[in-house]
């Protein structure tokens, strides 16, 4: 048994002094309020859920900061991207994915879903053994990070389109060949316990619809299913034309828009989109930094959550990894589009930066120790931090109740 004593801790919504959290195998067993550290006790400052990014493609950090002078949109950054994909190998993506997952731990993330599409070596064969999945498991591990792997179907090169030359390595063939190999990655991650397997389809676009129903009925229930969703408006005409709907439209049509669903960005939707993603209860994965950056534009994220979705955040192609910065946007973008302030409450966006409200029995004690007295944070209400404080100002992440310092910055 490990306990933490936190000078001030979010617990059920509520920043209470004094809390003593008992941890047994990296999980809650015991949490005691308006009480004094014990002998033996790890005595940390104000500690917060850690955070959860929702959304990354990790090996898209190699582009940041060299695309600025490109100009364009996001079509020609996609260019580059594809040219930073075709270089990759196993052991390359395992030492990058490493610096980037520590790089999120030490930001405040304790997880991190990976949108995962680089799967074969550059001509579309395949590796010998998932050797590309088990370079992400790997470095997750060394990280320090829990995974949610993202092992993605990408099976053409847009509507009606095959894959490119410079997407071979994506491809699967077809859904059932992306479904067996999802099924024996499974068996072969079994050694790693910071790893979970979950599923994604690239976007409509690089599937065709009956792709769509085959993977609602091939992978298990309870398995999380992420999907880019209406992020350019390019996206949606072309499927108005091929399709006559929306994108959301036709993942609902093919059982897709459910509960289990993560719509990532979702930035350009119609009323009905709305209210499909509502009514379904599913999360909203706004990546604000790389929406920005790529010039896609500000998501409905207010009318989403008044529809009954749920909100959350991600770094997306990590030109920026910080998820304070995230929660931030997440508020101030909106200002922006609504022209008024506190368009989500405090509670709002911890929940959409951690997906919880709180510490809680039998939860994982992932946490985050940050400093209320810095530069940037001294004199802030601690219920406002997610709009303030930066990723300078943590100063422990606890994943699974192992706590990890960040490295010299």
């Amino acid at each position: 048994m490990t306990a933490f004593h936190c000078a001030l801790a979010l617990v059920a919504g509520r920043f209470v002094p004094g809390v003593r959290i008992e941890t047994e195998d990296g999980a809650i067993t015991g949490i005691d309020q308006g009480t004094h550290a014990q002998a033996g006790d790890v005595q940390l400052t104000t500690v917060v859920p850690g955070f959860v990014n929702a959304h990354s493609h990790a090996f898209h950090r190699l582009l940041r900061g060299r695309t600025h002078d490109d100009g364009g949109d996001f079509w020609q950054w996609r260019t580059r991207m594809y040219a930073e994909a075709g270089a990759l190998t196993p052991d390359g993506y395992r030492d990058l994915a490493t610096r980037v997952f520590t790089e999120m731990r030490d930001a405040g993330y304790t997880s991190v879903a990976e949108f995962h599409y680089v799967h074969h070596r550059p001509d579309g064969t395949p590796y010998p053994a998932h050797d590309m999945e088990i370079a992400l498991a790997d470095a997750a591990a060394s990280a320090g990070i829990r995974l949610l792997l993202l092992d993605t179907v990408y099976l053409r090169g847009g509507v009606g389109a095959p894959l490119a030359e410079e997407q071979r390595r994506f491809g699967d063939g077809d859904v059932h060949g992306w479904l067996a190999r999802w099924h024996a990655l499974r068996d072969a991650l079994a050694g790693h316990p910071l790893t979970e397997l979950g599923a994604a389809v690239h976007s409509v676009r690089a599937v065709e619809p009956t792709d769509l129903a085959a993977v609602a009925a091939g992978l298990p229930a309870e398995v999380p299913l992420h999907v880019h969703v209406s992020e350019q408006p390019a996206e949606n005409e072309q499927c108005l034309a091929a399709h006559g709907v929306t994108p959301t439209q036709l993942l609902a049509a093919h059982g897709l828009v459910t509960e289990r669903l993560s719509a990532v960005h979702a930035t350009h939707l119609t009323d009905l989109d709305i209210q499909l993603l509502g009514a379904a209860g599913a999360t909203i994965v706004m990546c604000p930094t790389t929406e920005a950056d790529l010039g896609d534009g500000i998501g409905p994220a207010p009318e989403l959550l008044a529809a009954g979705a749920r909100l959350a955040i991600g770094s997306d192609q990590n030109a920026v990894i910080d998820p304070w910065e995230e929660t931030a946007r997440l508020e101030l973008d909106q200002r922006l589009r609504l022209q008024r302030r506190g368009v989500f409450s405090p509670a709002q966006l911890w929940r959409a930066g951690s997906a919880t409200d709180g510490f809680r029995v039998g939860d994982a004690f992932d946490a985050v120790e940050v400093d209320t007295g810095s530069t940037r944070t001294w004199g802030a209400d601690v219920h406002q931090l997610p709009l303030v404080a930066r990723s300078g100002d943590v100063t422990a992440t606890i994943v699974a109740g192992r706590m990890t310092r960040p490295q010299e910055r």
